[in-house]
């Protein structure tokens, strides 16, 4: 009887084991699958698509010391402007625009060192003044 108990335990674990491998196998990802380069850095321009390699992402150049620098642009699927923001050394410096994807205006402000500084003005789906956010002068 002993015997019996032992083995059937024994039988379990290893049934148990060889599920958890299975189960471990499944969640690896294939070994023939390369991994697609969805950005490219070409004369200090960095370029970021969208899965398919077809529609550009994002767009900026990128400084010597490998920052942002000047104006990075955020697209859509479609290739419409999503947000417009200014970089110096890697910090966002001066204005920035956000739409939404339907193409109308999400908010508007100025950063200076990173930070938001000034009227930030923040619009509804339509287009309007939704609110004002006054976040002053940066020191």
């Amino acid at each position: 009887m002993k015997q019996f108990i032992f083995i059937s335990i024994l039988s379990l674990f290893v049934s148990c084991s060889n599920e958890d491998k299975a189960l471990e196998t499944e969640k690896r990802e294939p070994t023939n699958v390369t991994k697609e380069t969805l950005t490219e850095v070409k004369d200090g321009v960095y370029t970021e698509y969208y899965p398919g390699k077809k529609e550009v992402k994002i767009r900026g150049y990128k400084n010597a010391q490998d920052k942002r620098e000047g104006k990075w642009v955020y697209y859509s699927k479609k290739g419409e402007e999503l947000s417009i923001t200014y970089f110096k050394n890697g910090l966002r410096e001066g204005h920035t625009i956000v739409k939404r994807p339907n193409g109308s205006l999400n908010f508007v402000g100025e950063y200076r060192e990173d930070k938001m500084i000034g009227i930030w003005k923040f619009y509804d789906e339509k287009g309007n003044v939704k609110r004002e956010k006054d976040y002053g002068q940066s020191k």
